[in-house]
């Protein structure tokens, strides 16, 4: 008696059901892309969609009322580039940027050296100083606004009690002393959130590492230049890219306390936009091409600065 042994079909590969691990893996990768999607979106639609707007803007004749009228490349980046207060605005925003930079990321690293060390009036220097940065720029300009006013601004008054003038004082009149002001509150406003920024780097430090420096008869100040500094470099590199960022990208300040006077002396880049595009010129074109022309400078000095960046950590 023979027994015949029937095969089974053979089953395509696409309906074995995938092991347990492959459905876990796709599974975890579906839930990234669900977390990740939301905030894809927003970039998409406030920052990719608008930059690609921007840069058509650039390369066509397009008033704020009249619209897009075709291009004209290379018309509004030569006409930027020609702008009577293109190159002293470039030049004021640098300075500006320069002077807020150095005095900021160093009055934060004194700030945070200060509060680390202290022990007794830890709490109330901490408050102290991050109070500032839970104000608006907006607000804080609008208060310093009225600071500095000539007639009614304590500022004023208190530099002629103390014998420092004999009138008024004019902390907006001429170009220097709307700078140095406008430096002032910039300093008043954001030194807080710097400091807490090199605070956290600087209780990330170990302090095994002060100890054995002190046995090895390092005093303080090389402890502070062999140690504190170079690890502090990744932070003070951070402190610096966002401070260089937000100084040539200035603007409510200015065109709160200054709108770029007296004479268009505190003329920033990014006024200067905002004046080709809604005042006087309504060129959205124009504006447009100083944008494009702001952005590629900004791209440049940050990829210089990060790759300063890693070429120290190498």
């Amino acid at each position: 008696m023979t027994t015949s042994l029937k095969r089974a079909p053979d089953v395509p590969d696409e309906a074995v059901p995938p092991p347990p691990r492959h459905r876990a893996r796709t599974r975890r990768r579906l839930t990234g892309w669900a977390y990740a999607a939301p905030t894809a979106l927003f970039v998409t639609l406030f920052f990719v969609v608008p930059v690609l707007l921007v840069g058509r803007m650039s390369v066509s004749d397009w008033g704020l009322f009249a619209g897009d009228r075709g291009i004209n490349l290379p018309d509004n980046f030569t006409d930027a580039v020609d702008l009577r207060l293109f190159w002293p605005a470039v030049r004021f925003t640098v300075k500006y940027t320069v002077i807020t930079t150095a005095i900021l990321v160093g009055l934060s690293l004194g700030l945070a050296l200060l509060v680390q060390e202290s022990t007794r009036w830890t709490g109330f220097l901490r408050t102290a100083i991050l109070v500032p940065s839970a104000l608006g720029l907006a607000s804080a300009s609008l208060l310093f606004y009225a600071l500095y006013s000539p007639q009614s601004g304590p500022f004023g008054e208190v530099l002629r009690d103390v014998g420092l003038a004999d009138g008024p004082v004019s902390f907006l009149g001429t170009p220097d002393a709307a700078l140095w002001s406008t430096v002032a509150l910039i300093v008043w406003r954001f030194a807080g959130f710097y400091t807490l920024l090199l605070l956290v780097a600087l209780q990330g430090i170990s302090a095994e590492l002060y100890e054995a420096a002190e046995l090895d008869g390092c005093n303080r100040l090389q402890r502070f230049t062999r140690i504190t500094l170079p690890l502090l470099r990744p932070s003070l590199a951070m402190c610096t890219i966002l401070c260089v960022t937000g100084s040539l990208l200035a603007f409510d300040q200015f065109y709160i306390l200054t709108k770029g006077g007296p004479d268009n002396g505190t003329m920033t880049i990014v006024q200067l936009i905002y004046n080709a595009a809604f005042q006087g010129g309504n060129d959205l074109g124009l504006a447009a091409a100083l944008s494009i022309i702001v952005l590629v400078a900004l791209l440049v000095l940050n990829a210089g600065q990060f790759r300063w960046l890693r070429k120290g950590d190498g």
